[in-house]
């Protein structure tokens, strides 16, 4: 149970993106906010600025779907994990922090695979490789693996990281396609060196 008491009202909330882990934001809830939050599955905010309940992407469309919730262990602050559908700040990007790079981009990416495959358009290279079929999708992961082999032995670094590249993306197709995620992928890494 969250105490609204501690704090004059309000608790902090941290949202975390639920498939990379990546800290989105920091915001307010008051025990409205949060029942909206628990009831609609969306991250509500009570907005300071506006003196308002405020429902992120109420505007933009760039709803935080709730996927856990975690209260701390002095019940005075919030922990979401969620689903972004979009960019969360209001400055177009991924997250309200300026970090160097995503670290878990790899995760990004097969949400991106993920959202092509359940809404198709033709000018999707994903989607024309779904469309050829598990074989082909098969096939040409062995293929960006010879190219990776090769680029390693005998190209430049650079090609290497393109071809290495190219073979990850092929990969993480082929796990679409075959319906496994890559968290099992990563679940059993993470099994075999323990």
């Amino acid at each position: 149970m969250l105490d609204f008491e501690k704090s004059g009202g309000l608790v902090p909330v941290i949202v975390q993106d639920a498939q990379t882990l990546e800290v989105l934001m920091l915001g307010y809830m008051n025990q409205e906010a949060w029942q909206k939050t628990q009831e609609e599955k969306r991250v509500t905010f009570f907005s300071r600025s506006k003196n308002r309940l405020w429902t992120k992407g109420e505007e933009s469309g760039h709803f935080l779907e709730v996927v856990s919730t975690h209260i701390d262990c002095d019940q005075d602050t919030l922990l979401i994990k969620a689903h972004p559908k979009g960019p969360t700040c209001h400055t177009g990007s991924r997250s309200c922090f300026s970090t160097e790079y995503d670290r878990n981009f790899i995760f990004e990416l097969e949400q991106i695979i993920n959202d092509r495959y359940e809404f198709p358009t033709a000018a999707s290279y994903v989607n024309r490789l779904h469309q050829s079929g598990l074989n082909k999708v098969a096939q040409k992961v062995g293929e960006e693996a010879v190219e990776t082999v090769i680029a390693a032995l005998a190209e430049t670094d650079s090609d290497f990281v393109n071809e290495a590249s190219d073979l990850v993306f092929h990969l993480l197709v082929l796990l679409r396609e075959k319906n496994i995620p890559l968290a099992t992928i990563a679940k059993n890494l993470e099994k075999r060196h323990q």
